[in-house]
């Protein structure tokens, strides 16, 4: 078994140089279920009853794993709008 030394000041910068990057790579993965205030703000809506319309639709994908905690499919949500945009001229 190696022991290796280094000073203190080294040792901090190492731990704080490791923290970072596995937030980044954390941060870098996007969610697959979003909330109802999320998913409105990637559809770009403001009222709940429109999310609700596209919901009960089947418009965009949704879970319930509680009474009160619906979460949105992200993916669908990218589906839905890139079925409706439209080519430019």
């Amino acid at each position: 078994m190696e022991v290796i030394c280094i000073n203190d000041t080294a040792f901090y910068a190492l731990i704080e140089k490791v923290v970072e990057r596995v937030l980044s790579k954390q941060s870098s993965v996007p969610d697959k279920w979003i909330s109802g205030s999320e998913a409105m703000q990637k559809l770009r809506i403001t009222s709940k009853t429109t999310l609700q319309k596209l919901r009960d639709e089947g418009s965009i994908r949704f879970t319930q794993p509680e009474k009160k905690i619906i979460l949105y499919d992200a993916d669908s949500i990218e589906q839905y709008l890139n079925r409706h945009s439209r080519d430019t001229f």
